[in-house]
């Protein structure tokens, strides 16, 4: 009880000014002073220190936090002791090495020297400098009768910047000599340059630091999700704890300064707390640096879908859109081998995009590097979680390629990004249009109310032909920007020394973009308001599946439902309605080209007709003969519900024997035809069919009986009607009964 009361009675009798407070918080003066008008802090009364009056306040009444700057006092001061030369000396706990600093005719008082550890350079830089000043500017005094005015001519001298210019770099002007004389008092006579060092490079020896409540509240704010500004978040904890009874002085620089010192040192949590781990893998986690350069051009290719910046006229619907285009780049060279352009991206955009790569590249690649984030899934595959599902393994396999997904929402392994950010930055930017790549970014004319830019702004919007024209001279640009990789090289040269030999083109078919299913008819197949022709059409009135590529509309692949190639398609050229009056010369070669085509595939088809009609002739034969052969035959066409040809009437052999003697003795004989028969006896023939029964039943002698047999056994009527016979033989082989045989 003793100690408390001789604890008490000497903190009461510890008074301050507001200069000493000042400089034991590490703070401006000026600072000191309104925060005293604020909380309206209690004189006990004046003194005259260093040529002016100054308040002085009894430790008790001050703020809690300036009251737990001591736990004892060396001894204290009363009003009456003070004089205009002195001021309150304060002990600190620990206080050992102690240094002074004399001013002329004094002798050093006794003060702690605070460590000089945990100060930034730069404050620990304006500390010594600030005091190097101080023994200048006394040095300069002490030979001088009159001191207010060295006071001046110092200030001047120094304010010139020529006689100090090293300490003038680092301080800057001083505006009042009433600087120097608070400086001096902070030093209180001691060598300690730490105590010049301003407040804000304290901060964390605790001078301007918040305590463990004020800490908590504002961090819990400070770190939500919802990313509260630092000026909201210390407003809404100042709310806070004087709603709780906890009212604080502290000002606002004060929990500015703390915050973005939490953000420096706390980058990490501060990142993960307010964006998440995505922003934590992108912003804080040390990346990996891969080395392209020890990848060959065409090894690795890396694919990712972009939504373009400017919009398109969409062939579809005829509309303005912002169609996404889906490129491969190559890794060792940094240059686009291919893309393909589609409104909206799916498998197979990323599988075209692919073909053309490999056709400009003239090999295939090792490696298909693709990104595997939702927005290359999305519109497509709604319900799949990853591409490796999606047959990629299978499809790319048989060409020898290697598919590589990256993980979802992985930017860092994402280096195509890099490569959309220049196309946007170097190529959108200047298409008319552009439309922004963010809502921040919109250009003036997307804005509200802006008359002048709506007025100005042109209308033209690219189809997706005119988008690749402007894609492919832009590229032309990029192909002469240094190379990333190889040092004294451009991108266009690298890809070009690894370029291989070339590839079929046919073997990439199964990459081609968009299928659909389309009717043949007279002009070929309508496809985006074009006419697709080719010879191999002609006459076809059946469903087809085309295969095209937005990248060129020039022709499309024609294929049968069960996957038969039929040709390539070409577009149809219109024709001038007038060509041999008003067209000129390449009007008139369309039009006769058109003619021509025309006569062409109407000879085809009468052509056609004929050998038709040649091969479907009637043939008359004895079909008497034919069932007192095989009775059952009729019973056979009955049930095939095949018409039977009239019968043939048989010439008389009285009429032959008439006609041959009617000739005359010098007339020539004509040439007996093959089925007239022959000096062996063969009788006059009137069908083949008559023929290769009398041969079934004479035998086939010579090779003209045998080269007949076999072209007849390739006929239809053999087919038809023979087959019949040689089933009908098996069976009376069977029975045991002799027949002819037909070999």
């Amino acid at each position: 009880m003793e100690n408390e009361q001789r604890t008490t009675t000497k903190k009461q009798q510890v008074t301050l000014t507001l200069s000493k407070i000042a400089g034991l918080k590490g703070v401006s003066y000026e600072a000191i002073r309104k925060r005293r008008q604020k909380e309206n802090w209690r004189s006990s009364g004046t003194v005259n220190s260093k040529f002016k009056r100054a308040e002085i306040f009894h430790l008790n009444d001050l703020p809690s936090d300036i009251q737990s700057l001591f736990t004892h006092v060396s001894h204290s001061v009363s009003k009456p002791a003070l004089d205009e030369h002195k001021s309150p000396d304060i002990s600190f706990p620990g206080e050992s090495n102690v240094q002074s600093f004399p001013e002329a005719g004094q002798h050093a008082t006794a003060v702690p020297a605070c460590p000089s550890t945990g100060i930034h350079e730069e404050g620990r830089k304006i500390g010594m400098a600030r005091m190097d000043l101080l023994r200048l500017w006394q040095d300069y005094r002490k030979n001088s009768s009159r001191k207010t005015d060295a006071d001046d001519e110092f200030l001047s001298a120094y304010n010139n910047g020529l006689p100090y210019k090293n300490l003038f770099d680092i301080l800057g002007n001083i505006l009042s000599i009433g600087t120097l004389y608070r400086w001096a008092e902070v030093l209180d006579n001691s060598l300690d340059w730490t105590k010049l060092v301003p407040g804000y490079f304290l901060k964390d020896k605790g001078g301007t630091q918040l305590n463990a409540e004020e800490q908590r509240v504002f961090l819990r704010l400070l770190l939500h999700p919802a990313k509260l500004r630092i000026g909201t978040a210390t407003r809404l904890t100042k709310t806070y704890l004087k709603s709780h009874g906890k009212p604080l002085s502290k000002a606002d620089r004060t929990f500015r300064r703390f915050a973005e010192d939490f953000k420096s040192k706390r980058y990490d949590l501060w990142t993960f707390l307010r964006e998440g781990q995505k922003a934590l893998r992108d912003k804080v986690e040390p990346f990996i640096v891969r080395d392209p350069s020890v990848l060959q051009v065409g090894q690795v290719l890396v694919a990712d879908g972009h939504r373009l910046n400017f919009a398109v006229l969409n062939p579809f619907t005829g509309k303005p859109c912002r169609a996404v285009l889906v490129g491969y780049v190559d890794w060792a060279s940094f240059d686009l081998a291919g893309y393909e352009i589609m409104p909206e991206e799916n498998i197979q955009a990323v599988s075209s995009a692919l073909r053309n790569s490999i056709i400009c590249l003239g090999k295939k690649p090792e490696i298909a590097y693709l990104d595997n984030g939702r927005a290359l899934r999305a519109r497509y595959f709604t319900s799949t979680e990853s591409f490796e599902e999606l047959g990629f393994y299978g499809l790319y396999g048989r060409l020898g390629i290697m598919p590589v997904f990256a993980r979802p929402y992985n930017a860092r392994s994402k280096i195509i990004e890099r490569w959309f950010r220049e196309f946007s930055d170097t190529c959108e930017r200047l298409v008319p249009s552009f439309v922004g790549t963010s809502i921040d970014d919109k250009p003036a004319w997307f804005l509200r109310n802006e008359k002048f830019h709506n007025a100005i702004k042109s209308g033209y919007v690219p189809t997706i032909e005119e988008a690749c024209r402007i894609i492919d001279a832009w590229h032309e640009w990029h192909r002469q920007q240094p190379c990333p990789h190889v040092e004294g090289k451009t991108i266009g040269q690298v890809f070009d020394e690894g370029k291989g030999p070339g590839v079929n083109v046919a073997e990439l078919d199964d990459l081609m973009m968009a299928m659909e299913v389309k009717t043949i008819n007279r002009n070929g197949i309508t496809f985006l308001g074009q006419e697709y022709y080719d010879d191999a059409l002609y006459g076809l009135r059946v469903s087809a599946v085309i295969k095209y590529s937005l990248f060129d509309l020039s022709s499309i692949k024609v294929y049968s439902m069960n996957g038969e190639y039929l040709c390539a398609a070409t577009r149809v050229a219109s024709v001038h309605p007038m060509a041999q009056h008003l067209g000129n010369a390449n009007d008139v070669e369309t039009l006769k080209r058109e003619i021509a085509k025309q006569k062409r595939l109407e000879k085809r088809t009468v052509q056609d007709a004929k050998e038709f009609y040649n091969l479907g002739k009637s043939v008359e034969f004895d079909w008497q003969r034919v069932i007192n052969m095989s009775p059952k035959i009729v019973d056979k066409l009955e049930k095939n519900d095949i018409k039977l040809i009239g019968d043939t009437k048989k010439i008389p052999d009285e009429a032959l024997r008439c006609a041959a003697s009617d000739k005359t003795p010098n007339e020539p004989e004509t040439e007996v035809p093959d089925t007239a028969g022959d000096t062996c006896g063969r009788p006059f023939f009137k069908s083949e069919v008559e023929r290769f029964q009398w041969h079934l039943e004479n035998g086939f002698n010579g090779p003209e009986d045998l080269l007949f047999r076999d072209e007849f056994k390739k006929s239809n009527l053999y087919k038809m009607l023979f087959t019949y016979f040689e089933d009908q033989q098996k069976e009376e082989m069977g029975s045991g009964r002799k027949v002819a045989v037909f070999d």
